[in-house]
């Protein structure tokens, strides 16, 4: 027999995965070109061309010994160098390489977070719809998720008065996904300085540190000249959990980092947790080669023109449509609410017109399901034709 805990997560296991594996069957069996997964969100356009041009160099000139063997468990010295460098570059901070960990991706470094940080009984809120596995993370490591949710008619802005309502003496961190998954909003500065503001008053009436876990794979990816703010220079107990699968395009290489402000309470403490925890969770470390080709490409971005393409197609695709859609900003997915009470049976329509979308549920809010348009452009355009007459079995 296998845990209770895990029996658990294997009932419930990700509506994402489990769609994207119909997909596949489906398109076995009507012709995958006749199947539209917009179910997951894996990068459709291509990793730079200096990312191979990396690899093939650091294989064929650089000692082997080197590049695939151990490191300290933080990462390669030279490498986390220079992705504090290229942070202080990018965004006036002042990161040295040991601030930096080098992680299995965004989501191995939130593990190694929440594993640094977090008590029995400790609390992180995150505020919803948000990424559904941040509540297998913080469980993990015995933490309790609290879900502040937002409203359609504030942009799916963060509720700052009802995040301070839900912080209590169990309260260890709020979790910041910017821009948003799924809803592809993005917080503006204003927003991150009322948050930085009320937790700075929230940590003085509790006595502790309450510490920003500013999730940010989808960083690069923001359209019509938005910017992103960088929470560290707003919120000094803020640790930044980065990833290149998304600005490179890279998501099967599994590299990303933690920064750990220089001046957030116990920094020091968190810096030397992270590492002692990326050894026994079993990530060991950043996988070698990979690490060595991010620290040549980080002035290097996935062109984005393509998504911001597929953005405007689809958003107005489906305004034309009648469907109430929230306008991304960022990231590459689409919030779409569904035209029937529930979402799942929405979502179950669609599946007939051949149409994989995901259900809000699995991000902590009903009655909306989220698209993801990181496909190609075709294949939105293939489209239109059976979400017209999904629009149609739905009554509108």
């Amino acid at each position: 027999m296998i845990s209770q805990d895990v029996s658990l997560m294997v009932k419930n296991s990700s509506a994402i995965r489990a769609l994207f594996e119909d997909g596949k069957r489906l398109a076995s069996q009507y012709g995958s070109e006749n199947v539209f997964d917009y179910s997951i969100g894996n990068p459709n356009f291509p990793a730079p061309e200096a990312v191979k041009k990396a690899v093939i160099d650091i294989i064929s000139n650089e000692d082997s010994l080197l590049v695939h063997g151990y490191m300290p468990n933080s990462g390669f010295p030279d490498v986390r160098a220079a992705v504090a460098s290229w942070i202080n570059k990018t965004h006036g901070t002042s990161f040295t390489a040991e601030n930096i960990v080098m992680t299995v991706g965004a989501s191995g470094g939130l593990n190694v977070i929440f594993r640094t940080l977090l008590n029995p009984g400790d609390e992180v809120i995150v505020t919803s719809p948000y990424f559904f596995e941040y509540g297998s993370y913080v469980k993990n490591w015995h933490g309790e998720l609290v879900v502040v949710p937002t409203k359609a008619e504030d942009g799916f802005m963060p509720d700052v008065d009802a995040i301070a309502a839900a912080i209590n003496k169990n309260t260890k961190a709020l979790i910041l996904n910017n821009p948003n998954n799924p809803s592809g909003v993005v917080y503006p500065a204003e927003m991150i300085e009322k948050i930085a503001a009320m937790l700075e008053k929230k940590q003085a009436e509790f006595g502790s540190p309450i510490y920003i876990i500013a999730d940010e794979p989808y960083r690069e990816l923001a359209y019509d000249g938005v910017q992103v703010p960088y929470i560290p220079n707003f919120y000094r107990n803020t640790i930044v959990c980065y990833s290149w699968s998304k600005s490179l395009s890279l998501p099967g290489e599994r590299v990303g980092y933690l920064a750990v402000h220089p001046d957030a309470d116990d920094s020091q403490l968190i810096f030397d947790g992270a590492v002692v925890s990326n050894r026994t969770l079993g990530f060991i470390n950043c996988p070698s080669l990979i690490q060595r080709v991010v620290m040549r490409c980080l002035d290097e971005k996935t062109d984005i023109s393509g998504y911001d393409h597929n953005r405007r197609l689809l958003y107005n695709g489906l305004r034309e449509l009648g469907f109430e859609c929230a306008y991304p900003s960022g990231a590459f997915y689409l919030w779409v609410k569904s035209p029937l009470a529930d979402e799942k049976a929405f979502v179950e329509a669609a599946r007939k017109r051949l149409l994989l979308l995901v259900p809000g549920t699995s991000f902590g809010t009903p009655g909306y399901v989220r698209i993801a348009y990181c496909v190609s452009p075709d294949m939105i355009k293939r489209s239109m034709p059976a979400f017209a007459a999904l629009a149609k079995d739905c009554g509108m």
